[in-house]
């Protein structure tokens, strides 16, 4: 059907006197769209044709239309199976009027005004990268610390490398301690992993300063290690971690200045004050923006992140600019909310809806939980055969966890769920199974989120539940080699984050990079998840690869799905918002290994274009 004979169009003109903006644009959208797929007329549409579509509107009595612009690109990854390439992009406002080739789209202009933009002619534009779980609060104060990590970081700053052996972190700590002048102020350092780096406890801080608070945040930012000032400065004692729930005074050794995992979140409150003060606050979300953006991200999210109103309020301070580069959505700390107000759960979680302004929001019918600990601690739950005396740990016992995820399940919630252990996930699927055969729900979109250590007969349990997956698949990259010898053993370690087993049973999976865990990069996301490669350079587990479609849906589509906003994201086809990441060279078809190489050029943003600067 052509575009004068398609009751769309005319629809789309009555409606454009209405007041309703997303209407106008999603109803001229696809009525432009749908007159630029038909490719036969008949002779009274090809009559029809000769009128423009400004004459249309002035038959309607309309105002004049709005211009579009047409962006023309060498290459267009849609992500849309009936369109999967092409080379130019119609935008109309914030929104994606009409796909096709330049010619096709001036064709339909008719007398609609346009401008064709060619800044993006000899690149290539995929849909606008999603970075579907991180961590802008960590990331940013991660960041602005001493990093002394197991992986080289790529910063805006430099690169700071690598400390591979415990002589070497040791060697490395030492030396930020030494290059503070002042005897008394903090070290915050950042990166430290016990696998690599060796033991490490109060009395070796306190070797290194007795009279500065030292604080070691673990890689997996799940762990503090504190020498014996930061103790007294801030109050950590004995009568102070009696105080804490029984299952948090488990995870402390005040001996060790240690806490992990619900240890870590008793004393959280008394050392963010030290470490997240305004000004490492603003630097370090102000580092946010400009690193997301310069990787090409178009949209972030945060599942459970810290609960608090002033912290909010902080990242909004920097992340709801109206010149943000990104939007980002937050999604509520459940277990926190319900140990707080068992009875009031739903009110009071909804109560939270509203921190979010400008550029920020807080996802509405979605929340976070937990179950075991993180990988990186090699604190998760596994199934047996297991050795060193112990099995993880777990963030919400399960008695706990289950009373949380009956409550959120039965008022319609999305439940993105942390799981790192194949015991672990066992847990969570008894959950969803036990409240599918109680109270059934269609589409209810529970997330496994990391899904680190899994078994095939968990990714079919997984299918038959309706689980997606969000994943992590740096942790093949930087953990699969070490994992095998010292934590998970050869099985386990290699087929971390089965992606090929999943891709393959068609659940749909979204790729994370959970940020601090791994570099808020989608392009190093998807090269992870299709080569596999570990440090070492050797491929672990062939057969768990992901595709490269599947990996760039992963950052794409996949993870609009996650987060419910598919309709309006993921993917360039009309009516969806104008987001849209402008690369250098094509990630379905570059060289596999060079995919984490393609350069940036920067984004579309809602319409408007964001070069990196």
């Amino acid at each position: 059907m052509c575009v004068m004979c398609n009751p769309a169009f005319a629809d789309a003109f009555r409606n454009y006197a209405f007041p309703s903006r997303r209407q106008i644009l999603r109803s001229a959208a696809a009525a432009t769209a749908s007159a630029f797929i038909c490719e036969t007329a008949t002779s009274a549409a090809a009559q029809a044709e000769e009128a423009s579509l400004q004459d249309l509107a002035n038959r309607f009595d309309q105002p004049s239309l709005p211009r579009v612009t047409i962006f023309r690109a060498r290459e267009i990854i849609t992500l849309d199976p009936d369109k999967p390439s092409t080379t130019g992009v119609a935008v109309l406002g914030d929104r994606i009027l009409a796909v096709g080739s330049v010619d096709e789209l001036q064709s339909v202009a008719g007398g609609q005004p346009y401008v064709i933009d060619d800044t993006f002619a000899d690149k290539v534009i995929t849909p606008g990268l999603i970075a579907q779980h991180d961590h802008p609060l960590l990331t940013g104060l991660t960041m602005v610390s001493e990093i002394i990590a197991i992986e080289d970081w790529v910063l805006p700053s430099g690169v700071v490398p690598a400390a591979n052996s415990p002589s070497e972190y040791r060697a490395r700590l030492a030396a930020a301690n030494a290059k503070l002048a002042n005897p008394v102020e903090l070290l915050v350092t950042w990166g430290y992993h016990p696998v690599f780096h060796g033991p490490l406890t109060r009395s070796d801080l306190d070797q290194i300063s007795s009279t500065r608070p030292i604080i070691v945040w673990h890689r997996s930012a799940h762990e503090f290690i504190v020498n014996s000032k930061a103790l007294r400065a801030y109050g950590i004692d004995a009568a102070f971690v009696a105080d804490l729930p029984a299952a948090a005074q488990k995870q402390c050794d005040l001996a060790e200045g240690h806490f992990w995992e619900g240890g870590m979140f008793g004393v959280i409150p008394k050392l963010l004050p030290a470490i997240a003060t305004p000004d490492r606050l603003r630097r370090g979300l102000e580092f946010v923006v400009r690193y997301y953006h310069a990787n090409g991200v178009t949209l972030g999210c945060e599942p459970g992140g810290l609960f608090s109103k002033q912290l909010q309020d902080a990242q909004n301070a920097v992340l709801s600019r109206a010149d943000s580069p990104f939007r980002f959505y937050f999604i509520p700390d459940g277990k926190s909310i319900n140990a707080a107000f068992p009875d009031t759960t739903i009110s009071e979680t909804e109560k939270v809806l509203g921190w979010g302004e400008g550029m920020t929001a807080m996802m509405p019918g979605a929340i976070k939980l937990f179950a075991d600990g993180a990988i990186y601690s090699l604190a998760m739950r596994v199934r047996e055969p297991y050795s060193g005396g112990g099995n993880g740990e777990w963030i919400m016992e399960p008695e706990f966890f289950a009373r949380a995820f009956k409550v959120y399940w039965d008022a319609g919630y999305q439940i993105h769920v942390h799981v790192n252990g194949d015991a672990g996930l066992d847990t969570v699927l008894d959950n969803v199974e036990t409240n599918m055969r109680r109270h059934p729900r269609y589409d209810h979109r529970t997330v496994a989120i990391h899904l680190a250590v899994s078994q095939k007969d968990q990714v079919e349990r997984m299918r038959r539940l309706g689980v997606i997956i969000s994943a992590n698949p740096y942790y093949v990259r930087a953990l699969a080699d070490a994992y095998s010898k010292d934590g998970l053993g050869p099985e386990r370690a290699d087929n971390m984050v089965r992606l090929g087993d999943i891709e393959r049973a068609g659940i749909s999976y979204s790729l994370h990079s959970d940020m601090p865990m791994a570099p808020g990069q989608p392009l190093f996301l998807m090269h992870c998840a299709v080569n596999r490669t570990t440090v070492s350079g050797r491929v672990a587990a062939p057969d768990q690869r992901a595709t490269r479609l599947g990996a760039l849906k992963g950052v794409t589509l996949s993870a609009a799905h996650s987060l419910r906003l598919e309709n309006d994201m993921g993917s360039i086809v009309t009516g969806k918002l104008a987001n849209f990441s402008i690369l250098e060279d094509n990630p379905l078809t570059v060289d596999a290994a060079k995919i984490k190489d393609i350069p940036v050029w920067g984004t579309v943003f809602e319409g408007k274009v964001r070069p990196v600067v």
